[in-house]
């Protein structure tokens, strides 16, 4: 069974005009049947980051001696979330992460470290472990420092309502302006024994992350050396946290981070030599590809879902430049917006990607349908069934350069009146 989708109401930065209530994405999916993942405990609580009586603080405790891994956002300009993250992910250990929502606290100087390490010792001394064993993670306004006070009194509250939330109760506290709860599920053979992958996720607006998106945490009762997840983290990131944009932007917080808690019973996965190792990274990009594309069907304003395949580049580096340059642009976005079978701006979109590309070899489709080959339109083009594709939710766009055997698959949304509506109101 799942849970109907309904949307988070988290605050009223995503309000549309003055109304106080948000639209649910036309694009969301419901939310799975999560079951628990063993040696995890959940507590959410309310800090009071905003003026609003939801949960806005998560703590998640983990058994001793639970494997760490992530990947954290390129900009440079992270908060002290992400720093506190960087430094403490060499170690491979984890026993706790608290996510804070309603202020990403970046952009805040010596306060807003001085806050992220404050909440995270008190955590540490709540469960009486090393506070290098604490993971963080802040989303929201930026240029807000975390307030210090009621950041350790939400992280006390989550601790006291540790094992009482739910995975579905931690992705609505965890979320800002998504409209519904982000999960997926897999499961893997290691051995003899089934392992069981959980992610959740936030994000909706400022995604092009180039290494993950937003926040977006994986748990996994599986056995597995820090090193091996971590090389199986990134790898899976590269086909799906790396591959999905919104609107081009950055932000200063994204992180991705996966915890294995070792009690599943299988012999430790520690290389890929180890039976059942390809099995796990391979659950592990299927979770992550799907928590990617969940993001982009609740793109702030979005009414599309758009996937966009470039075969053909010099290398596979350069097809996703191809890729990204078609989903980021405004004009293409704007086009299957309007349900105009544009294929120009495309065209337009592949050459300003600077990666090498002839007009005269390139083919582009619209779903099923061929609409230009060797540098121009095709004979006898009728756009009647390019329309009727771009009146669909699922948009496809493939682009062929005929150059080589590089491809990539990146997944954007379309821009509409919307995404204004929501970031000209976002602070307000």
């Amino acid at each position: 069974m799942v849970s109907p989708a309904v949307p988070l109401l988290l605050h009223q930065g995503r309000r549309h005009g003055n109304s106080e209530s948000m639209s649910i994405s036309p694009l969301a999916q419901p939310f799975p049947a999560l079951p628990p993942v063993a040696g995890v405990r959940i507590g959410t609580a309310t800090a009071g980051y905003k003026p609003w009586t939801r949960a806005d603080v998560t703590l998640f405790e983990f058994a001793p001696g639970t494997a760490v891994a992530g990947v954290t956002t390129k900009s440079l300009c992270p908060s002290p979330e992400v720093e506190l993250c960087r430094e403490r992910l060499p170690g491979g250990r984890a026993r706790a992460l608290v996510v804070n929502a309603g202020n990403s606290n970046a952009f805040t100087g010596e306060a807003g470290r001085t806050a992220a390490l404050g909440q995270s010792a008190g955590i540490a001394l709540l469960l009486g472990c090393d506070q290098r064993e604490i993971l963080a993670a802040s989303t929201g306004v930026i240029g807000v420092p975390l307030p210090v006070d009621k950041a350790l009194a939400g992280a006390q509250a989550a601790h006291a309502a540790l094992g009482r939330a739910s995975f579905e109760d931690a992705t609505r506290a965890i979320g800002t302006t998504d409209t519904f709860p982000k999960a997926a599920i897999t499961y893997a053979m290691v051995g003899e024994h089934k392992v069981t992958l959980v992610g959740i996720i936030k994000g909706s607006g400022m995604i092009a992350p180039d290494m993950a998106t937003m926040l977006g945490f994986i748990f996994t009762d599986a056995l597995v050396s820090p090193a091996f997840l971590q090389e199986a983290l990134e790898r899976a990131n590269v086909a799906s946290f790396s591959c999905i944009t919104v609107d081009g932007d950055t932000s200063t917080s994204d992180t991705v981070l996966a915890f294995a808690t070792g009690v599943a019973g299988n012999p430790e996965i520690t290389g890929w030599a180890t039976p059942g190792a390809d099995a796990f990274a391979a659950a592990l990009a299927d979770l992550c590809g799907q928590l990617a594309r969940l993001v982009v069907r609740d793109g702030e304003g979005a009414s599309k879902f758009i996937t966009i395949d470039v075969t053909g580049a010099d290398t596979d580096r350069a097809a996703r430049t191809v890729a990204m340059s078609i989903a980021n642009s405004p004009l293409v976005k704007t086009a299957i917006a309007g349900g105009d079978a544009n294929w120009g701006r495309v065209v337009m979109a592949v050459g300003k990607a600077g990666e090498r590309a002839e007009r005269d070899l390139l083919a582009i489709r619209f779903g099923e349908t061929l609409v230009a080959a060797s540098g121009a339109v095709v004979p006898g083009y009728d756009e009647a069934p390019v329309a009727a594709h771009l009146a669909g939710q699922d948009v496809e766009i493939s682009v062929d350069l005929g150059l080589g055997d590089g491809r990539a698959r990146v997944w954007t949304c379309d821009l509409t009146h919307g995404y204004i509506s929501i970031n000209a109101d976002y602070r307000s």
